[in-house]
């Protein structure tokens, strides 16, 4: 199945929660006052957060209020609006390779796909015959650093790591070191994400960001945050969190194949304005694709 078909797919649940509703709002009426109350419920179910769907709702009445309008109409309108919210934030990674290594640093909980999406990343800039190398530095779990040792395998990257609890900074300045001596064109460095001890997290980001600057003060270039859609509202929270702790500067959007809470993409858009590099639609080396805000949207309310 192709990716874009995946996403559709994977969407299938939202866009079901969304038509199924309009189904049973619209019949032919005239829009008034109820129905748009409705419609901005119907949103808000399908996690596109209170703020979003109030506004898309109030979009969309100022154009048809009091005149006659079929569930076609509502669906193509809706996202016509959510895709005019999703537009100015789907943004693609652009790495400068004027400037060597590109460093990207990838944030998020842990159990969002950050390292299986920094694993496919790393195998997209392989695909296009880039040298990219990986550093483990979410040094406390095992497991961790199993899985990028085992995405380094897949991709054909060295992966970086270091002794079991090791200080994560120490790792990633280590990499950096070697990414450099091996006139590598990207540096990926994957992170812990334990939320629970905001304090102990922002401390061990910040540390990580002060030692790549002693080898470039322009590193990170990239600072990315992997949000997992199936956790609807909390994507947002966690959004609100890591902003908080670090300048994040794009997002990625991972297991959007089979969740009834895509929208929560739209809320992002409108409550941060970050670009969306990126969207997942599966565990596969492929299921990773530029964000395009059209498509998305109209898969959103099925179309």
């Amino acid at each position: 199945m192709s990716w874009f078909k995946k996403l559709k797919s994977g969407l299938s649940k939202s866009s079901q929660k969304i038509t199924g509703g309009i189904a049973g709002i619209v019949t032919r009426r005239k829009l008034d006052d109820a129905m748009l109350e409705e419609l901005e419920e119907l949103l808000v179910m399908a996690d596109l957060g209170a703020a979003t769907a109030a506004k898309v709702a109030a979009s969309f009445g100022k154009s048809r209020f009091d005149k006659e309008i079929s569930e076609e109409e509502v669906k193509e309108a809706l996202a016509s609006e959510i895709a005019e919210i999703l537009a100015p934030v789907a943004i693609p990674l652009e790495l400068d390779f004027t400037h060597l290594p590109q460093v990207v640093l990838m944030v998020g909980v842990n159990g969002n796909g950050k390292t299986t999406t920094l694993g496919k990343l790393a195998a997209q800039y392989v695909g296009e015959g880039k040298k990219v190398m990986l550093a483990a530095c979410d040094t406390f779990r095992a497991a961790a650093v199993e899985q990028l040792a085992e995405w380094g395998r897949r991709a054909g990257c060295e992966v970086i790591s270091g002794a079991a609890q090791a200080d994560p900074a120490s790792v990633a300045y280590a990499a950096l070191e070697k990414a450099r001596a091996a006139k590598a064109d990207v540096l990926f460095i994957d992170t812990a994400g334990r939320l629970q001890n905001k304090a102990g997290l922002m401390e061990e980001l910040a540390k990580i960001r002060r030692v790549l600057t002693k080898l470039d003060d322009t590193a990170p270039h990239h600072t990315i945050l992997v949000l997992d859609a199936t956790t609807g509202q909390n994507a947002h929270s966690q959004a609100a969190a890591f902003q908080e702790l670090v300048n994040i500067s794009g997002l990625i959007v991972t297991k959007l194949d089979g969740t009834a809470k895509g929208g929560v993409v739209v809320a992002l858009a409108e409550a941060f304005g970050l670009p969306i590099h990126a969207v997942g639609v599966g565990e596969g080396i492929d299921d990773l694709n530029a964000f395009d805000a059209e498509e998305f949207a109209r898969d959103l309310v099925g179309l």
